[in-house]
């Protein structure tokens, strides 16, 4: 009798599974849909051996795509259900962004990189993503014309919690944004607007490249 051939799809699943719990996330649906959208998709074609490991790979622009354990760490944190409206700043490949519009009822995505935007849409268009509208521009500025919103999620590390975003959130709202102290300290702020005003909590340290403000409409 034959011997099985090994699927190399099934185990870089499986990797990406293990990466997952062993960076502590236990949502069944994030896990779900992390391991359905074929994240090799949204990898530059010479890192594409490494599109399961739980690394930072560049995307072009001085812009990265995030590590798994981050994504998914991230995503958790946002706790999304399919009525949640999120905006996304900082599309870069997509990845993210593909993961949002599976958990939520619709994702407003920025990118201040024309071309990254682009390529991200066409990956999207390909995974048949129908939930997502997509602006080339700051960030920082948010989506005034969609606000308010029930999640806002930042991809880029801000030098403190961006105070027009946060205005853009709905009341009961969630943002998840990096703060840097410094460029090597990094943590992942989740803020909860509330009747009174913001509560903020740590969620983990992390590296992103900076949220740079006023570029992306030029």
């Amino acid at each position: 009798m034959d011997m099985p051939v090994s699927d190399p799809a099934a185990f870089s699943k499986a990797r990406l599974i293990m990466t997952l719990r062993s960076a502590g996330v236990t949502d069944t649906a994030v896990v779900s849909v992390m391991e359905q959208i074929p994240r090799e998709m949204f990898v530059p074609e010479f890192f594409l051996d490494q599109a399961y490991d739980d690394v930072t790979l560049p995307i072009g622009h001085h812009q990265t795509l995030s590590q798994p354990g981050i994504v998914g760490v991230m995503t958790e944190a946002l706790r999304l259900t399919d009525r949640h409206k999120v905006l996304e700043v900082g599309t870069g490949s997509g990845y993210q962004t593909a993961v949002l519009a599976r958990l939520a009822r619709r994702v407003y995505t920025v990118e201040r990189h024309g071309p990254l935007m682009e390529e991200a849409e066409a990956r999207l268009e390909e995974l048949r993503v129908r939930n997502v509208t997509t602006q080339i521009g700051d960030g920082t500025l948010g989506w005034p014309e969609q606000a308010p919103f029930d999640r806002i999620i930042v991809t880029a590390a801000a030098a403190d919690i961006p105070p027009v975003l946060a205005g853009q959130l709905r009341e009961g709202g969630v943002m998840l944004v990096p703060v840097a102290g410094d460029h090597e300290n990094q943590a992942i702020i989740r803020v909860t607007r509330t009747a009174e005003g913001f509560e903020t909590e740590e969620i983990r340290t992390v590296k992103f490249v900076p949220l740079i403000p006023e570029e992306g409409a030029a």
